[in-house]
């Protein structure tokens, strides 16, 4: 055995998954994610694969991730690109590579001039992140290999992530993690690669009793390694190749490894008492090195990362060359540091603690050397040893820089710890707070700032920052629900005090007049209509932008008609160019308030703009993701509910435990499963998700779950727990104003009202309903009093106004486009037809089985075929192939008819896929297939063919 040896010179337990690399990485694009706790072997793997020769015509770009982080995002793709203007210098790069040179001036010389910079950091960071993938591109054919993701800051994972979605065809990416360690947004990154991207996930697992024995084997240079040596030797490193060759160099090291009988004795490894792993066998290497050679390696611990070797031997040559030799450490490129995370966190633990203080006061004086200085380390030092105000001016610092760098995570980490364990002046506590509230609120799961913000009020403060924290009180309250009612009164107070302010102050004042706030309907409109006039003052046209939209919203919810006018305001000063983030906020806003008002087409068309006009279309950032989430509620409304299950479920695994958006789609989930029959969904359930949207203040999310609660109780004959519930509800309806919204749950509580025998309760909640709509901007008002009046005339056996009724309901709601309400009241017009022998009856039926069947609504179907059978009809199957039969109209689908329609009114397909945001490629395959279904040879016949034209 060579007296350096620690490391096995062979792979030893991994070639079926280096073998199943090295085939990936023939191909291009691919990416592969290797997983496993720390000391598994997860950087050897990914050596010998960088070494193979399948690897040899490949442009290796490395980098990797650090446990103390810096104040610069994007950090190990930035190491991974230092060093390669050279090899781009007859690359042909757009001008958005030019976004790049301040991230990377090492490159200045091989890229663009600098684009005019944006007046949106989400914008400026998606610029960063195509500059970063051409660049990539340019670079191949290579291989990016990116180390230790469980540590990366989120912009790594933010950038990785997209990569995912635009990855160079000459590009393969190798990722390694901590699967215990790793969180969710690293997990996800090659969540849902393409299917044109070749991909592997391995997943390390320990080594057994004979790999351990055959890596043994290696490292000592022999074949005499027994068995039983070997399965001691396996128990005490738990199947870690690290901790094996810990073990094999402490006894090393003792002088204990020695022959005895042909083979290695079991008495040195009995001796050791030291746990499984590492720990104790790196300690006791490190306590039998000279003390300079000690003091080399802890000094190297308690810095963590590797430093130039002159900074780490002081001078101390001697001392060097044996730690090294001791391979605890290892050097390249001018940079000594630990061989293993592992074996730094065993020596930093074992330095007493006074000691380990003075250490990283010598560690910080150490990296303030480096250049550029590394703010994030030296602030790690400082604080460790007791430098508590110039730890405090350097966190204070990095965090500035993080901010700067668009790094809001790490600039919430620096200033949560400065405001948590430093005292500060009563000026300089409200200025970072303000800080940490704004980075936080960009975050998706900010720390909790509200005790912070508190805090910072108690003291004496200048009015502007008072105002500041009031409106990051008022936000944050808001975001995480902590304390409704103190949320309108914290939007009031901050809007007094940001007088100089009159952005913040306006969206302070929008604050006040939202419907969920708790104050009386007269009082809120002042407080928007201030809001309103205090935009002329706003110079930033993106918080005008978002102030209109929040405004425009709660109108539209409310009834009140200028939320078009305002609207159209939003459009007209952002025709022609991307939206910004607010803007994409304005209009995200607006569209789901319409949407749930009832004026559905309007709001799918501002939700689709906010998706696809935004600065940072490809990135799935935050703001994204909602606005998918408004759109699958726009689905469902719709009745446009082909593949919404598996988007709902995505969007789920998205958005993981953030309650905001996590509550809505609960209940659209709940309620498409409830109709579609993929799960029982029981009354429990439907009620825990009313009292989390309660709790949380989301009045109009109510409206669904409640309306369908009353539908399953009164289908189960126990309606009146059920109407109990829709009362508490209409409660916070009443008293916020959103009667078109909560208009959609009226047709379910008048028919669970009759079916408790309470015919003037049903008549009255009718009439209340149509009082308190009438002069509102309301598109569901029509069709849904028609469907209520419908049910009590029909409960009167008054059947030819009923059933006239329930079809002019059907017909509207049809246009609006509300599917299932418009098959349920298709269903109803046909039973009153039949009742009084009405010859349309049978058409009404074979339209609301068709819906049903489209929507997939397998209860609702079963019930209106058996009102065909009940009358001695049977409606022909809704799936129907080859040329139509007479009267066979009915198989069209709700959205081939809708196509077809269209298409016969003469619109080409590119005009019905811009109206119906479909694919011009999905239209022609709905005119073909309607044309096919009533025979016809043209679209001038098809327009003769349809029924009712």
């Amino acid at each position: 055995m060579h007296a350096g040896r620690v490391v096995s010179p062979v792979l030893v337990g991994r070639e079926k998954e280096l073998a199943r690399l090295v085939s990936l990485v023939a191909t291009a694009p691919a990416v592969a994610v290797v997983e496993g706790e720390a000391g598994i072997g997860k950087s050897r793997l990914a050596a010998e694969l960088l070494g193979a020769p399948a690897v040899a015509g490949l442009r290796v770009l490395g980098g990797a991730c650090v446990q103390i982080r810096e104040p610069f995002p994007l950090g190990p793709v930035v190491e991974a690109l230092r060093g390669r203007a050279s090899d781009l210098a007859e690359a042909d790069l757009s001008p958005v590579a030019g976004a790049l040179r301040e991230l990377l001036p090492e490159l200045a010389a091989a890229l663009p001039a600098a684009p005019p910079p944006l007046d949106d950091r989400a914008a400026e960071r998606h610029r960063v992140f195509r500059g970063l993938a051409e660049v990539l591109g340019a670079l191949g054919p290579a291989i990016l290999v990116i180390e230790d993701l469980h540590w990366a800051d989120g912009q790594t994972v933010e950038f990785l992530t997209y990569l995912m979605s635009v990855l160079p065809g000459t590009l393969r990416v190798l990722l390694t993690y901590r699967g215990e360690e790793a969180p969710a947004a690293v997990r996800a990154i090659t969540a849902r690669t393409a299917d044109t991207i070749s991909g592997e996930h391995l997943v390390l697992p320990p080594l057994d009793a004979a790999q351990t024995r055959a890596m043994a084997s290696a490292i000592l240079e022999t074949d005499e390694v027994t068995a039983e040596f070997a399965e001691h030797l396996y128990t005490r490193a738990s199947g870690l190749p690290l901790a094996v060759q810990e073990l094999l160099a402490l006894l090393r090291t003792r002088g204990t490894l020695i022959r005895w009988e042909g083979g290695w004795a079991r008495r040195a490894l009995d001796e050791l008492d030291v746990p499984s792993g590492v720990r104790a066998s790196v300690q006791e290497r490190v306590a039998r090195l000279s003390p300079g050679a000690k003091e080399v390696a802890e000094r190297a611990a308690v810095l963590h990362v590797p430093v130039p070797v002159g900074l780490l031997a002081g001078g101390d040559v001697e001392a060097m060359d044996e730690v090294l030799g001791s391979g605890l450490l290892t050097g390249a490129d001018g940079l000594v540091g630990f061989r293993h995370a592992l074996a730094a966190q065993a020596v930093h633990d074992a330095i007493p603690l006074g000691r380990r203080q003075a250490l990283h006061a010598a560690a910080a004086d150490t990296v303030r050397r480096l250049r550029p200085v590394p703010l994030g380390r030296l602030a790690h030092h400082l604080r460790h040893a007791g430098r508590t105000g110039s730890w405090l001016e350097t966190a204070v610092a990095a965090a500035e820089q993080a901010s700067r760098l668009g790094d809001d995570a790490e600039a919430g980490r620096l200033l949560e710890d400065v405001l948590n364990n430093a005292d500060l002046p009563a000026g300089r506590r409200a200025e970072l707070t303000v800080k940490l509230g704004w980075a936080a609120l960009e975050l998706l799961r900010p720390p909790p700032v509200v005790p912070l913000i508190i805090r910072a009020l108690e003291q004496d403060v200048p009015r502007p920052l008072r105002g500041n924290l009031r409106l990051l009180h008022a936000l944050h309250l808001e975001r995480t629900r902590t304390d409704n009612a103190g949320v309108p009164d914290a939007f009031a107070q901050a809007a007094e005090d940001l007088e100089s302010q009159p952005g913040l102050a306006a969206w302070a004042m929008v604050g006040v007049g939202h419907p969920t706030g708790g104050r009386p309907v007269g009082e809120r409109k002042v407080w928007l209509q201030k809001a309103l006039a205090t935009l002329p003052a706003v110079d930033d046209p993106a918080m005008r932008m978002l102030v209109l939209g929040k405004v425009a919203m709660i109108l539209v919810e409310v009834g009140d008609p200028r939320w078009a006018g305002l609207t159209d305001d939003l459009r007209r000063e952002t025709a022609g160019r991307r939206l910004l983030r607010r803007e994409v906020n304005a209009y995200r806003s607006i569209g789901g308030g319409a949407v749930f008002s009832g004026h559905h087409r309007e709001g799918r068309r501002l939700l689709v703009a906010a998706i696809e006009e935004g600065a940072e279309p490809d990135l799935r950032g935050r703001l994204e993701l909602r606005g998918l989430v408004n759109l699958a509620v726009a689905d469902y409304l719709d009745g446009a509910w082909e593949g919404l299950a598996a988007r709902l479920e995505k969007l789920l695994d998205d958005f993981g435990d953030e309650p905001g958006e996590r509550v809505l789609l609960d209940i659209v989930t709940l309620c498409l499963d409830a109709v579609q029959g993929r799960r029982e969904v029981g009354l429990p359930l439907l009620l825990d998700v009313i009292d989390t949207a309660r709790t949380r203040g989301h009045f109009d999310d109510l409206v669904l779950p409640v309306a369908m609660l009353l539908r399953l109780a009164t289908a189960r004959g126990a309606p009146e727990p059920a109407i109990a519930t829709a009362a508490e509800a209409a409660v916070h309806w009443e008293a916020s104003g959103l009667w078109p919204v909560a208009v959609r749950v009226l047709p379910a509580l008048t028919e669970a009202l009759l079916a408790a025998g309470r015919f003037a309760d049903a008549v009255d909640v009718v009439e209340q309903h149509a009082s308190r709509l009438a002069g509102l901007d309301a598109p569901l008002a029509g069709p849904v009093l028609g469907h209520a009046r419908g049910l009590l005339a029909e409960a009167e056996g008054r059947w030819a106004e009923a059933g006239a009724g329930f079809a002019a309901a059907a017909d509207a709601f049809e246009r609006i486009p509300a599917l299932y309400e418009a098959a349920q009241a298709h269903e109803h017009a046909a039973a009153c037809l039949f009742a009084f022998d009405e010859p349309g009856a049978a058409g009404r039926l074979r339209q609301a089985v068709t819906l049903y069947a489209d929507l997939g609504a397998r209860s609702d179907l079963d019930r209106a075929t058996g009102l065909g059978r009940r009358w001695g009809i049977r409606p022909p199957a809704p799936a129907q192939h080859g040329p139509a039969q007479p009267g066979g109209d009915h198989a069209l689908s709700a959205r081939q008819e809708q196509v077809a329609r269209l298409a016969a009114e003469g619109l080409t397909n590119q005009e019905i896929a811009r109206r119906l945001f479909l694919s011009p490629k999905t239209v022609d395959k709905h005119v073909s297939a309607a044309m096919r279904k009533v025979g016809a040879r043209s679209r001038t016949e098809l327009a003769r063919l349809l029924p009712g034209t």
